[in-house]
């Protein structure tokens, strides 16, 4: 199963659309959001591309039961870090990466999602320790170069995609 990994959309729509047809061309299954979506009408695209999400609110998240409300029938939206299963992978999902180190190091988590510092990264072995996730910034504020990321669960590796 593949899915789709973005943060810090910051109400970016063209960037948005641009990350979920990317998306739907490669099979992704699932969406994971990494925080600050900002206004609820971002919600929107999710259910237009069909593409099912779960998400954590960031520190720029404002309407937060908005988000939450929007979001009904095509994913949700909770306070971070949360933990999931994905096609049977153990997930950590945050948007701050203050836990990243303890959470890395726990030895529960296969795969770590996190975002806020608009810079992209993955790291981390296939098969040895969690893969590590950040998407970089979908709206592409500080790097000037809109990012999201593709993971391959089944092959436990990810990809950066500019948008």
């Amino acid at each position: 199963m593949k899915i789709g990994i973005l943060s810090d959309t910051h109400d970016h729509l063209s960037n948005l659309r641009r990350a979920l047809e990317i998306f739907k061309a490669e099979g992704c299954e699932r969406v994971l959001h990494a925080g600050d979506f900002i206004s609820p009408f971002v919600l929107k695209l999710f259910r237009e591309y069909a593409l099912p999400f779960t998400g954590v609110f960031g520190n720029n998240d404002g309407e937060l039961l908005m988000l939450v409300k929007v979001s009904e029938g095509i994913g949700e939206i909770r306070k971070g870090p949360i933990e999931l299963a994905v096609a049977g992978r153990k997930t950590a999902l945050m948007h701050e990466p203050v836990f990243l180190d303890a959470l890395a190091k726990s030895g529960q988590f296969e795969l770590i999602v996190y975002g806020h510092t608009h810079q992209p990264k993955i790291a981390g072995n296939e098969g040895q320790g969690p893969l590590l996730i950040n998407p970089g910034a979908a709206c592409g504020i500080m790097t000037e170069k809109p990012t999201a990321a593709i993971c391959d669960l089944e092959k436990m590796n990810a990809k950066l995609i500019e948008l």
